[in-house]
């Protein structure tokens, strides 16, 4: 197989001014300020023999290689250094370390209007980009219809871009970048900026571009595109390779990064309650296809599993399940005596099973927190925020939930689970 994309040490150093900003550029005031701080043997900003800026390393040692066809997820936090790598492959700004290999024409479509020129019109920025790319007039030609119709621009197509809407504008500039066959495209998460509609449309034309043959980078949040459209995976923290390999163990450890894991180990978490009766010791997630995940889709059925000892006999017991926002505020409570299953167990080792049917969550990150309680005494243990879970929309993967089933009950928002226990 034909090797696409080969880095080996590539970093990117930026200046930063001490108590500022990043400086990308070295001005005309810049220059003159640090000729006469040589000259005054001092640098002005700073103390006697100091330097007047310190270094930013927003890429260091990054090493990866992509063969022809494979469609690569950059992931990671903000600040990781996802749309710094971009630049650097793209050619927007040059690597202060390392080196590249790249076979192969490239596309980049990194913000909305990204190689347009504003006073051209959409006709004409299409045969610019063309030609960029080093394509023929009739290479052009020959895609031309093809552009116009997936962008839906017709109508405006002798207008100048610089009054096209911000969705006009991306959706043209991604139908270029897409369709006049560069061997490697590279997109940032500018889709956000088009219509649902479009962001399908975009999905399918990348791995369309991905299976036909050419290599394709990609970067998202979503941690449920990134898991369709890629085979593998690039995981950036604080500038640096955490993980590159496969697609499914780079989102496993990106995720893990979050504080979201799909197997909890519940000893090992502190807890305010006094256990007296019972201790919660793991909880295992799983998705509606059965597989260990703690990354989810509106719509979708979350299936958890909780273990816990108990130490004494207990009668009239609960065992439940709490979702939270991330800005801690409980969204929904799963009880087992919700749904009418009675617990009374004996000293050892149980486990239970709450299927949630319907997850009814927007997209998002939450926490579960899991309890026992026993009626009549009150909490016997409570694991806050016991791990994370992340929510997809489901739009892209064409599941429509439906949120008529909510009920206001005496509690928060009620949403039916299923309890059962395993022994």
């Amino acid at each position: 197989m034909t090797t696409a994309i080969v880095t080996k040490g590539l970093g990117k150093r930026y200046a930063l001014n001490r108590g500022s900003t990043i400086s990308r550029y070295k001005t005309v005031r810049d220059t003159v300020i640090e000729g006469v701080s040589r000259l005054a043997g001092t640098a002005i900003s700073g103390k006697a023999g100091k330097p007047a800026v310190d270094e930013f390393w927003a890429l260091r040692d990054v090493d990866f290689e992509l063969q022809q066809g494979d469609r690569l997820g950059i992931i990671g936090r903000n600040g990781a250094g996802k749309s710094t790598l971009l630049k650097v492959l793209s050619r927007i700004t040059e690597p202060t370390e390392g080196a590249i290999r790249m076979k192969g024409r490239v596309a980049s479509l990194l913000e909305v209007g990204t190689g347009f020129h504003p006073e051209l019109s959409g006709r004409e920025n299409i045969l610019l980009n063309g030609a960029v790319l080093g394509m023929r007039r009739e290479e052009i030609r020959s895609k031309f219809d093809e552009i116009v119709d997936f962008a839906e621009v017709e109508r405006f197509l002798d207008t100048p871009v610089k009054r096209y809407s911000s969705g006009m504008y991306v959706r043209l500039a991604f139908a270029v970048a897409a369709h006049l066959e560069p061997e490697i495209l590279i997109v940032d998460e500018v889709l956000a900026v088009g219509d649902m509609q479009f962001q399908k449309k975009c999905l399918g034309k990348m791995k369309e571009v991905g299976l036909g043959g050419r290599t394709v980078l990609f970067v998202s949040h979503n941690m449920s595109i990134i898991s369709s459209l890629c085979n593998k995976g690039l995981l950036l923290d604080n500038g640096r390779v955490g993980f590159a390999g496969d697609i499914d163990p780079a989102i496993n450890a990106y995720l893990s990064m979050s504080g979201a894991e799909a197997d909890v180990d519940l000893e090992r978490l502190p807890r305010s309650a006094p256990r007296e009766f019972s201790s919660l010791t793991r909880m295992a997630l799983r998705d509606g296809s059965g597989r260990p995940s703690s990354m989810f889709v509106m719509g979708d059925s979350l299936i958890c599993t909780l273990r816990l000892v108990c130490k004494k006999a207990m009668r009239n017991a609960e065992i439940g399940l709490k979702v939270s926002s991330r800005y801690g505020s409980a969204i929904h409570y799963f009880a087992s005596t919700w749904e009418g299953l009675e617990v009374d167990l004996e000293p050892g080792e149980h486990e239970f099973e709450v299927v949630v049917p319907d997850l009814r969550l927007f997209p998002g990150t939450y926490s579960l927190s899991a309890w026992t309680l026993i009626k009549g005494y009150g909490s016997d243990d409570n694991v806050s925020d016991a791990t994370v879970i992340t929510v997809a929309s489901s739009d892209l993967t064409g599941h429509e939930p439906t949120f008529d089933r909510y009920a206001k009950s005496g509690h928060e928002v009620y949403a039916p689970s299923n309890w059962r226990r395993l022994e």
